[in-house]
């Protein structure tokens, strides 16, 4: 595929992305809400892509392609245990929405130091959160890289397409802030879907319809179709992978800050359904992909180059392989630019404001905007390492980001919890995790995640017990939630009652 097109392509792709992006402003935002939130009226419709596209990004068409490529059908149902997870969303959604409104909370770590009752929770979730969130921006950032030095054999480099991905995100994320990241994020999910969808079917028909392309698979790869196949998904392998995984929309806060975001709970629901549809469809054409290249180019030495591969391919015609380049580029872009966002107002609210309780949220904006380009600044040095596979250093991002799950389940549900439990867990489980990855050990062959879930849920349970809780607060806030959330489900069973006696 010539480079000129590739270029050209990129081009066109920036050029719709800004347009767009301006078109997203709505005057100066000078508030944290405004700026990071949309002011919290965004509908159910453009949440719904914008999630998607955040959380569906290179690691999808690069990354869980190449797993699959890598180790077979067990990366579908890795993948699945992620969709499991989603339905935390269902539950803990509105919780987060409510709180969000009722105390006017721009990050999820201001929520937990808010219901803790203790400043210092925050700040450490903050500090946690921008260590292990980085490493997975420079994720998205190596996906850019592979795909173009992949498609074009070289002629663009590694370095130029992080670069590119690099410039993209930070300006999306200063434009409007979330407004700008959402509407380009709205674009790059149905480029997403609609390209991958139509490419994968012709890669399917080139090599002989679905019959053909399975019988291949089982005649030529019977291991790509088994668990554990060619010895990859170990049960071990299967469970320190997919337990970070099951969590991620709670642990990620660039995802769980998306809840407070709808206009409404309505608007909220409408979020979840239209992912979950997205999702399913993505998830399948992911693996597709991935199989397609088993029997394309048995024997690559770096499956995260599967994907290139098949671009470049015979079965693909050129502008269709351009046009789904881009759209994994948007997808990498649109979670990088998510993430940059949550990072900045993590540090100018949780960090900043918690040093300096004063300040007025003018200041902590500017502040925001000023740590962006450090941040993504570091993510491209981090890519630049080009370490091991997408898929494989996703999870370890996310491994680190589990450790905060016990706060958060407690923040709703369990009263007796206390700021001490949840420093002490967030902290001394997070160093373990950074241990653990950093050696490459792994005590009875699991991974980071769950050692770390596990230390994390012992240390929030039993440093609480050991210490006083913050019976005010935690009163206030879990009867606010309970109540609030009742009031939802009688107006929920009304509203059915309603439709169907009007039906009959």
């Amino acid at each position: 595929m010539s480079n000129s097109l590739i270029w050209w392509g990129i081009i066109i792709y920036t050029v719709a992305s800004l347009f767009i992006a301006y078109l997203s402003r709505s005057g100066k935002e000078v508030s944290m809400s405004g700026y990071f939130l949309g002011n919290r009226k965004m509908n159910g419709f453009v949440s719904a892509l914008s999630y998607s596209a955040t959380t569906y990004s290179a690691f999808m068409m690069v990354g869980l392609a190449g797993l699959t490529y890598r180790g077979g059908v067990g990366a579908l149902g890795f993948e699945i245990i992620y969709f499991a997870g989603v339905t935390l969303v269902a539950f803990f959604g509105p919780r987060f929405w409510l709180a969000g409104n009722k105390y006017g909370y721009v990050t999820p770590s201001e929520m937990l130091g808010d219901r803790y009752d203790n400043k210092l929770v925050a700040v450490v979730i903050a500090i946690s959160t921008c260590i292990f969130l980085i490493p997975y921006s420079a994720v998205q950032l190596a996906g850019v890289g592979y795909l173009v030095e992949g498609m074009t054999n070289g002629g663009i480099s590694f370095t130029t397409g992080v670069i590119i991905a690099t410039v993209l995100a930070i300006l999306f994320s200063f434009i409007a802030g979330i407004r700008s990241v959402m509407w380009t994020d709205s674009l790059q999910a149905l480029m997403m879907i609609v390209a991958s969808t139509v490419v994968v079917l012709l890669i399917i028909q080139g090599l002989g319809g679905f019959s053909g392309f399975f019988g291949s698979l089982e005649a030529n790869y019977p291991d790509s179709l088994t668990v554990p196949g060619n010895g990859y998904w170990s049960f071990a392998t299967f469970l320190s992978m997919t337990v970070p995984w099951l969590f991620f929309s709670l642990s990620n806060p660039q995802v769980s800050q998306r809840m407070f975001m709808p206009s409404s709970l309505k608007s909220l629901r409408g979020m979840l359904l239209g992912f979950l549809g997205f999702g399913l469809v993505y998830t399948l054409v992911s693996v597709l992909w991935g199989f397609s290249a088993v029997i394309m180019f048995p024997g690559l030495e770096n499956p995260d180059v599967a994907t290139p591969s098949l671009l470049s391919s015979e079965f693909v015609p050129p502008v269709l392989g351009i046009i789904v380049m881009v759209a994994i580029i948007a997808a990498a872009i649109s979670t990088i630019d998510s993430i940059l966002l949550t990072l900045a107002s993590l540090f100018a609210r949780d960090v900043y404001g918690n040093m300096k309780p004063n300040v007025s949220e003018s200041r902590q904006l500017a502040i925001g905007k000023f740590v962006m380009p450090i941040i993504a600044i570091m993510a491209f040095a981090f890519a630049e390492l080009q370490l091991d596979l997408i898929a494989v250093l996703s999870v370890a991002s996310s491994a680190g980001l589990t450790v905060t799950v016990p706060a958060i389940i407690g923040t709703f549900f369990w009263k007796r919890g206390t700021a001490t439990g949840v420093i002490t867990s967030v902290a001394v489980s997070g160093l373990l995790v950074l241990m653990l990855e950093l050696s490459t050990l792994k005590p009875y062959g699991l991974g980071s995640g769950v050692w770390g879930l596990l230390v994390s849920t012992l240390l929030f349970v039993g440093v609480s017990l050991l210490t006083k809780p913050p019976v005010e607060k935690a009163e206030e806030f879990v009867t606010y939630i309970n109540t609030e959330m009742k009031k939802s489900l009688k107006s929920s069973k009304n509203a059915n009652r309603e439709t169907v006696n009007k039906g009959y």
